[in-house]
């Protein structure tokens, strides 16, 4: 695979994000926190959020995620989903890439703990994985999609690294918007 540089590398992961879309964002990026909260910003009106998840699909990591989804489906009311790739690529993953430029999407990966060879070929299982998740990924951003790339290096302790930002960012985001309809009954 062509070299990456992450734009932010914090605890158990890397995020990345395409030069175009890099270019919404300031050139100083502090934390995954405020990452995740002016991604999420970009979440308007009649868009949605989807995780995208190139990781094992186990009932611990589906929770997690699931747990994600729906703080950003409360605090944004916006419709939201989670699918695990490889296999979501031939039915909702074609609505990402061909339909309208109203999502707003996490794609997850990982490194591969349980990589077996693909028998009398030079590559494994996890690189086929990755290819595809590079390739989804790749069509996302030509076609002008806003979406981040996160990179787990342990899994759970990832997940757990992303929720926690997720959290915090959603409970800004709602304290922001409480704030702005105090304002507006106030006029």
């Amino acid at each position: 695979f062509p070299p990456e540089t992450p734009v932010l590398e914090e605890g158990e992961l890397s995020v990345f994000i395409d030069e175009r879309y890099r270019k919404e964002f300031p050139e100083e990026i502090q934390s995954l926190e405020e990452l995740v909260g002016l991604h999420l910003r970009s979440i308007e009106a009649g868009d949605y959020f989807a995780l995208l998840a190139y990781i094992e699909m186990d009932d611990t990591n589906e929770a997690k995620l699931q747990n994600i989804r729906h703080g950003v489906r409360d605090a944004k009311k916006v419709a939201t989903c989670l699918g695990f790739g490889p296999r979501f690529l031939h039915s909702t993953g074609q609505a990402y890439k061909g339909g309208p430029n109203s999502g707003v999407f996490v794609q997850l990966t990982c490194d591969h703990e349980k990589d077996i060879a693909v028998p009398d070929h030079a590559y494994s299982f996890g690189i086929v994985v990755d290819a595809q998740a590079r390739g989804d990924l790749e069509v996302l951003v030509e076609r002008e999609r806003r979406v981040l790339r996160v990179h787990l290096k342990d899994v759970q302790a990832g997940l757990n690294q992303l929720a926690k930002a997720f959290t915090s960012a959603l409970t800004e985001a709602v304290e922001d918007a409480a704030e702005v309809d105090v304002e507006e009954e106030t006029e």
